[in-house]
């Protein structure tokens, strides 16, 4: 008995020692493991760095309009915890970890359902993960299903709880997801997908965005699953309703709720004024730079103003495509006093939503609304003039001078140059006056020729800021006054705000300042005018072209030129055969330039420049007026 007794307390006393022994080397070789799977968690500074790119962010002048979003392959915006509402982390919870602040990272109770669904499906599909999990998973494992990738996403994930508090974790997951349509983080998606910051987002469309985590491409609102998708948005919400974070009433309003997905136009506002904007910038810093070092770009856009003028594009353009056959129309308005450019509207229609597709854009086009036309060079027709009759204002000649308007042939016999007013009347004996008011032709050609000479006016105009003049000035001949040249709208515009300054030209600018993702300034904008005109020539010409009694007998003493009771200047434009229309006018503080016409060069239909560029004109110096 005694010895049976021995034998028992020996193997008991082994037993014991051989117990504690393992006990001891598991916590061992479990710290080895944890210490060996946790060496490659970063430190919180360093796990920011992983999850965030920092793009430069193009925005208006006041800052508060975000018109663009420069990015590498990855479109990410920050955002903190805060600006978070509190139904987009219920939705968040009840889709992916309904027991996030209860556990330790590891959720017992979801791996014990995830081992029996496995069990029951003999497969390794339902995993089980927290959302500190899939923190960890997306930013630092691979997404393969292997026993040991499971291990250290565990270890990882209980160094991450400690390291982290649970809203930290949340502000990391938040900015980390992917969403598909390389779009990353929650407030790029709410931005991209529903074009309002993460801090607007409704009841519906939080659900929405968190339904699309399980899987992103498959539940695309833009793919041919969207009803699966609003099934998934549908369990979300019932699901925060079971657990309490949703009534039933908020519940029922948020299942009826009608998504509006945007298109992803919200990446790029003012379009052509942006995309000129990008490419000044990657000339300047380099793409790369741009795409990671986070800068804030405040440009000159008057982003109201802006959607003004597209408004109006729109508008006029679907008007003048049917009465004049023309089919596009592109718009600048410019601040004088500072060479600010508040509104550039380099198409009507660039997300071809009211313009069908009939031609390939570039090729042929009527209509092409990726060309910027306010960049390209048209002829101007008469709205060149004034420039010319500067010139010989310059020279000692002035609005009195008379002029003969008759048949004129300015070349030879054997190469006759005969031009002829619009409505094909000669008037006799005029001032400078009355033809520069009423456009005459063959007077203007006087001018040119007799005035203020060929070569000294395309001087003086590259002196105004028109850079295309680039031929042999006697390429051009005698009929450069009357629009022969190829000018752009923003340089044309640009350098009428010459005369409303009196003389003194700021170039176009289209940034106001550069900031670096801390808040420094980089550069900014600074006011360096010069003068390029006497004041006494630049307040002759706008008298002119704001006499609106003078210009009567051409325009009628009722036209869209003129407003009863402010003082505004402005040109018309016309070319041959009627390719081109205009309308350049300005006040003391703003100058608006208006083209109509076809992308191919083609015709319009007996419309002149009054006719098909002067309603959008009006309409935004009225605007300007009010304002």
């Amino acid at each position: 008995m005694k010895n049976l007794f021995k034998k028992t307390k020996s193997f008991l006393s082994t037993l014991f020692y051989v117990v504690v022994t393992l006990f001891f080397l598991g916590i061992f070789v479990g710290s080895l493991s944890f210490i060996y799977f946790a060496r490659d968690l970063p430190r919180p500074e360093e796990f920011v760095s992983r999850t965030v790119s920092r793009p430069t962010r193009i925005y208006d002048r006041t800052g508060e309009h975000l018109l663009y979003t420069m990015h590498g392959e990855e479109r990410r915006e920050l955002t903190n915890i805060e600006n978070i509402p509190d139904h987009l982390i219920y939705a968040l919870l009840a889709a992916e970890d309904s027991n996030y602040y209860d556990h330790f990272g590891i959720d017992m109770e979801g791996i014990g359902r995830s081992i029996l669904v496995n069990l029951r499906e003999r497969n390794l599909s339902a995993g089980g993960s927290t959302i500190s999990q899939q923190l960890v998973r997306s930013a630092l494992l691979t997404h393969e299903k292997t026993f040991m990738r499971k291990v250290r996403e565990m270890i990882l994930t209980i160094e991450l709880e400690r390291r982290h508090g649970k809203d930290e974790i949340l502000e990391f997951y938040f900015n980390q997801i992917p969403f598909g349509h390389n779009v990353y983080g929650i407030e790029t998606a709410a931005q991209s997908f529903f074009g309002k910051s993460v801090s607007d987002l409704t009841v519906s469309e939080s659900a929405i965005l968190v339904a699309m985590i399980k899987s992103p491409s498959a539940l695309s609102p833009y793919g041919d699953n969207l009803n699966a998708l609003i099934g998934r948005r549908d369990y979300v919400i019932r699901r925060m309703n079971q657990l309490g974070s949703l009534s039933d009433e908020q519940m029922e309003e948020a299942l009826k709720e009608e998504p509006e997905f945007s298109r992803f136009r919200n990446y790029l506002r003012a379009p052509h004024f942006v995309l000129q904007v990008k490419q000044q910038l990657e000339e300047t810093y380099g793409s790369e730079f741009l795409n990671q070092r986070g800068l804030k770009i405040y440009t000159t856009l008057d982003y109201e103003f802006q959607r003004k003028a597209e408004n109006i594009a729109d508008l006029v353009a679907e008007q003048n495509r049917s009465r004049f056959n023309a089919n596009n129309m592109a718009i600048v308005i410019v601040d004088p006093n500072t060479g600010e450019i508040l509104s550039m509207v380099g198409s009507a229609d660039y997300y071809g939503e009211k313009y069908p597709d009939d031609c390939v854009p570039g090729k042929d086009c009527l209509f092409d609304p990726y060309t910027n036309v306010t960049l390209r060079g048209r002829q101007p027709g008469s709205a060149f003039k004034p420039i010319v009759y500067a010139e010989a204002f310059k020279n000692g000649y002035s609005g009195n001078t008379v002029v003969i308007d008759e048949r004129t042939n300015f070349g030879t016999t054997a190469n006759p140059y005969i031009p002829r007013n619009y409505d094909g009347k000669f008037r006799g004996t005029v001032t400078l006056r009355e033809s520069l008011a009423q456009s005459l032709n063959v007077p203007s050609v006087k001018v040119l020729d007799e005035m203020a000479g060929l070569p000294q006016s395309i001087n003086f105009a590259e002196r105004l800021g028109i850079t295309t003049f680039t031929e042999n000035p006697y390429h051009y001949g005698l009929s450069l006054v009357l629009g022969g040249g190829e000018i752009k709208l923003l340089e044309l515009t640009s350098a009428y705000g010459v005369f409303a300054t009196g003389g003194l030209r700021n170039p176009p600018a289209s940034i106001l300042k550069i900031e670096d993702s801390t808040g420094n300034v980089l550069t900014e904008k600074k006011s360096t005018p010069r003068r390029v005109l006497e004041t006494s020539v630049a307040r002759e010409i706008t008298d002119i072209l704001s006499d609106n009694e003078a210009r009567s007998p051409m325009f009628g003493s009722n036209s869209l030129l003129h407003f009863e009771d402010h003082n505004v200047a402005v040109k018309t434009g016309s070319t041959q055969n009627f390719r081109d229309g205009w309308a350049v006018g300005y006040t003391s503080n703003i100058v608006v330039g208006v083209w109509a016409g076809n992308n191919n060069n083609e015709s319009m239909r007996n419309a002149p420049g009054l006719s098909v560029a002067g309603p959008a004109w009006r309409v935004l110096i009225n605007e300007s007026i009010k304002n």
